[in-house]
């Protein structure tokens, strides 16, 4: 490579970590505008959800045929990537595979991610299958409609092309060490792009370097525009999942978060010596907090980071019972709106200076209907089933208090329980005298 070629590559880089740097603080950014939660208790059950369930995939292989095309893709990836690092140090120094002096070591990893290349593409060529010939329900649910769909196959297009690119490079350069070419020292072993080097015995070796530059420059600005790609895509969980897992909530499914506030007003009520007017240690002097959530700033930080970090896979909703008898609700339509009317409010701030304006809309209302998050049954369903630990529930349940104690618009079948069990002490429209006679018969 010449000075030229060197200067251009670091520019290059530059541009595509620099980029993606500002996206990652407009991501925090963002996951930062929910309330505050404190998820730091029992760090080593957390360290250990992160290892078992986003690095060691434990969650996926529940279905073991996508499980295991996953992980091929999600190893091969990343491992070929390994050599990414390889090639910023050529790029910027302008030599040729710097790390071959590790002999034998080098000649393993290169062939090794020559096979797991191979895999990956016949692993997302089974994605494709699966998504568009096959056409598995989950794939093709409304939810999918639009950009979504767009966006799975666009990304497994990607790393065909990556993989692709990674071999016809691999190919041209083994082909011109073969022949002792200038500049093109012997180093790894090509057990796949071996087999692709015979084309290029016949071409001059001028022709042969161009190839191999082409794929160099191509696989490199190809990984530079996926890295960046990632914010726009469902992919982000390739970065999320790692702290969405750490940070999950680690009590029983079964139990939720009780409201501070109401806990507060609960326990004045039921101590006699309580004075009802006396500063309590939750009281600053601000506005009384609103109880469940309307918008997004409503919800908490971790709530939003499950937003972004959601894969669309589809396997909550396809758990979800409400949605199997013909409910309106998905969970993955959930956390889908929540991400889209979140990324809306991203960019209302960005236009108004770093101020949100209102801009009349809402999560709920206007992304989440109140007939979506009432078919839930709070099963958990949805929760189980995702496998980087993602809880639409938490959304739901919090969007329905807002209904029921915001707005007092809960459907009339709960209104009815709730009086019930204001006036009898029961769910059930008994006389106080009778409420237990359920336990004689």
């Amino acid at each position: 490579m010449s000075y030229i070629d060197n200067i251009l590559f670091v520019l290059l880089l530059a541009a595509g970590f620099g980029y993606f740097a500002f996206n990652v603080k407009k991501l925090v950014r963002n996951i930062k505008l929910g309330r505050d939660i404190d998820r730091s208790d029992n760090p080593g059950e957390r360290w250990g959800n992160m290892a078992l369930i986003a690095l060691g995939q434990s969650k996926m292989v529940k279905r073991p045929i996508a499980g295991i095309l996953h992980i091929i893709v999600y190893l091969g990836f990343i491992i070929i990537n390994i050599e990414l690092l390889e090639i910023i140090i050529d790029g910027i120094f302008g030599t040729h595979r710097l790390f071959g002096f590790m002999g034998g070591f080098y000649n393993f990893l290169i062939g090794s991610f020559e096979v797991l290349a191979v895999l990956v593409l016949v692993s997302v060529i089974a994605f494709l299958v699966r998504r568009n010939i096959i056409k598995l329900w989950r794939f093709v649910h409304s939810d999918l409609n639009g950009w979504p769909k767009s966006d799975a196959n666009y990304i497994l297009y990607f790393e065909i092309v990556l993989m692709t690119l990674f071999l016809i490079m691999n190919a041209a350069d083994n082909s011109l060490q073969l022949r002792g070419y200038e500049g093109y020292h012997t180093a790894g072993a090509y057990p796949v792009s071996g087999l692709i080097s015979p084309i290029f015995e016949n071409m001059p070796g001028a022709t042969v370097v161009a190839v191999e530059r082409m794929a160099w420059w191509l696989h490199i600005i190809g990984i530079l525009v996926f890295m960046n790609y990632l914010y726009y895509s469902k992919h982000l969980h390739i970065l999320l999942a790692f702290p969405n897992t750490y940070f999950a909530y680690l009590k029983p499914k079964g139990k939720f978060r009780n409201n501070e506030t109401v806990t507060r007003e609960v326990k004045l009520m039921m101590d006699p010596n309580a004075d009802p007017f006396a500063a309590q240690p939750a009281d600053t002097g601000a506005a009384p907090e609103k109880f469940g959530a309307k918008d997004v700033q409503d919800l908490h930080w971790v709530q939003l980071m499950n937003a972004y970090t959601c894969t669309e896979c589809g396997r909550c909703t396809s758990s979800c019972p409400a949605n199997i008898t013909g409910k309106k609700l998905s969970p993955r339509k959930i956390m889908m709106d929540t991400r889209d009317r979140l990324e809306e409010v991203g960019k209302n701030i960005d236009r108004n200076k770093g101020t949100f304006v209102d801009d009349g809309k809402t999560l709920l209302f206007d992304y989440i209907t109140p007939e979506e998050i009432w078919a839930c049954t709070t099963c958990n369903g949805c929760v189980e089933a995702c496998p980087v630990n993602i809880d639409p529930l938490s959304i739901i349940m919090d969007l329905r208090q807002y209904l029921v104690m915001e707005q007092s618009a809960a459907p009339m079948e709960l209104n009815n329980m709730m009086a019930n069990v204001e006036n009898n002490g029961a769910p059930w429209q008994y006389n106080q005298m009778d409420r237990l006679n359920w336990k004689d018969e």
